[in-house]
């Protein structure tokens, strides 16, 4: 009979090791699943015990804001580039990540709706303002187009992919929408 060795519990210098596999495994079935997963499942998709996931994300919210700083952090690098053309492919990724990851748009409204202190909501509008400026400046969309006009455009995009019967309508019908309203040739995905 093989020895099999026995796991240890490494304590306190497993955390980061266990940290990170819990933001994958996050990530992975929100995607998948929704941001109403259970925290059970991403606990044993991590490979670690609730109480672990509990120490490092006191809340869902916790996980999810740590899950999608990525998509915040990288929405802002596109948004910081003053380069022509910066502000579609900016708004191609932010119709892409209502698509593809829309756990991200239901923790917002989560945390809109259940921290005063939120200011997801207001992050994304500082990044569209200057970049919808330089796009008007520059032409690519039309001067009539505001911030509000965009934030309401996602939100109809959101409503389009959690109605959708799998990830290809989802695409189809974001693409369609956009050009429904106008700004299909700066839309995401077909």
């Amino acid at each position: 009979m093989a020895h099999r060795p026995e796991r240890s519990n490494r304590g306190p210098a497993a955390a980061p090791e266990n940290r990170r596999a819990i933001l994958l495994a996050a990530r992975r079935l929100f995607t998948e699943r929704g941001y109403r997963v259970p925290l059970s499942a991403i606990a044993r998709e991590a490979g670690v015990g609730q109480g672990v996931l509990y120490r490092h994300f006191p809340t869902r919210l916790d996980l999810a804001h740590a899950v999608f700083e990525a998509n915040f952090t990288e929405l802002e690098g596109i948004a910081a580039d003053e380069t022509p053309g910066a502000f579609a492919r900016f708004w191609n990724r932010v119709v892409d990540l209502t698509v593809t990851d829309s756990a991200f748009v239901e923790m917002v409204v989560d945390a809109r709706r259940t921290q005063e202190d939120y200011d997801g909501g207001q992050r994304l509008r500082r990044m569209i303002t200057p970049l919808l400026a330089r796009a008007h400046q520059a032409e690519e969309v039309p001067a009539t187009l505001t911030v509000d006009d965009l934030v309401l455009v996602q939100r109809m995009v959101y409503g389009v992919v959690v109605t959708a019967h799998d990830d290809a309508e989802a695409h189809r019908s974001a693409a369609r929408a956009m050009e429904l309203v106008g700004l299909g040739e700066i839309s995401g995905p077909a």
